[in-house]
């Protein structure tokens, strides 16, 4: 349906959801192509900062074209396989997306507390594998989900008030006994957070630990300044998340269209400044980003400059009659 309550100003709603999702798709895929094309940027930090840019991509592209399908043309049906589906992956991109995180955690722990042996520990081919055990984490917590419903009933008035098939909205729908959906609805949502968040946390108080052992202050600044990218992006990514999970739990007050607009930013947002917090903060990453932009507008200038230096070669070309086409041919080609 959208967002019940604010149907009139759909159109109006469209223009940040399309002006994030555009900001969010150029951003990340400028990262992927920077650090695909910049052998020096092919470390361990850059690939996971490609992990995070991939399900920062994913992310918004599973909610936001259909969004804007209600926004634009009122296109409000899903059958109940795509609305499945939809769930499938936006809860399984959600939790590679807090994986990605815990793996960058322990990075910048083996950075800080173990940089002698920070290559062996965490090659290349180490980050591959890491990345690939969060996607079969995602996949195994997540597929019992669309099963369980599939196995149930849904009522005749099969209305989700929402932009986006989210779990809680369809368990809604259901005619039928929904424990067991809400159950381990619950315990994923513990299990996952909860281990997330406690690592996380162990990896950052071990780097404060070892911090404060450090006696120089430029030390404890430069060590720090390796963590702040991260830790906004945390932010970013956590932040939304429980103001999401406690006005749907606690705020039965609130209007629901603010609920859909909580649910909706946790989904726009973080892709959206991922890329700008790296870029900013990452010396080595903005350099080669300015050297990209730079060395692309130099191109540019450059083929066009000689595309009207060629044209005035041949304009002014002097050849005996009936040779000139042929000349012009050879200055073109060269």
């Amino acid at each position: 349906m959208g967002i019940p309550g604010l149907e009139a100003a759909h159109i109006w709603i469209s223009i940040p959801f399309f002006t994030f999702y555009i900001v969010s798709l150029l951003g990340n895929v400028t990262l992927l192509s920077v650090v695909g094309k910049e052998q020096t940027l092919q470390k361990p930090m850059y690939l996971l900062l490609c992990m995070l840019a991939l399900t920062d991509i994913a992310t918004p592209t599973f909610v936001v074209p259909k969004a804007l399908g209600i926004f634009w043309f009122n296109l409000k049906g899903i059958t109940v396989a795509g609305c499945l589906t939809q769930m499938f992956f936006l809860h399984t991109i959600s939790v590679m997306h807090s994986s990605t995180l815990v793996t960058m955690a322990f990075d910048r722990y083996v950075a800080i507390c173990n940089p002698l042996r920070y290559a062996t520990i965490l090659s290349n081919a180490q980050i591959a594998k890491l990345g690939l055990v969060g996607f079969i984490r995602a996949v195994l917590f997540i597929l019992p989900l669309p099963l369980l419903l599939s196995q149930q009933t849904f009522c005749a008035n099969r209305i989700i008030p929402h932009t986006q098939c989210e779990h809680i909205a369809m368990v809604k729908m259901v005619c039928g006994d929904i424990r067991v959906n809400r159950i381990y609805g619950f315990v994923l949502t513990f299990v996952i957070n909860g281990f997330d968040l406690t690592f996380i946390a162990l990896s950052y108080g071990l780097i404060i630990r070892a911090v404060l052992r450090i006696s120089s202050h430029k030390a404890h600044q430069k060590a720090l300044n390796t963590c702040t990218a991260h830790i906004c992006v945390m932010l970013t990514y956590y932040t939304p998340t429980f103001f999401s999970i406690l006005t749907h739990h606690f705020g039965q007050g609130i209007a629901p269209y603010v609920h859909i607009i909580l649910a909706d930013l946790y989904l726009l947002i973080p892709p959206m400044l991922n890329p700008i917090i790296y870029g900013v903060k990452t010396k080595e990453l903005r350099d080669k980003v300015v050297k990209y932009t730079c060395r692309s507008s130099a191109d540019t200038k450059f083929t066009q400059s000689s595309a009207d230096t060629r044209d005035d070669i041949s304009s002014g070309l002097q050849c005996p009659s009936g040779n000139c086409q042929i000349v012009r041919e050879y200055v073109n080609q060269h």
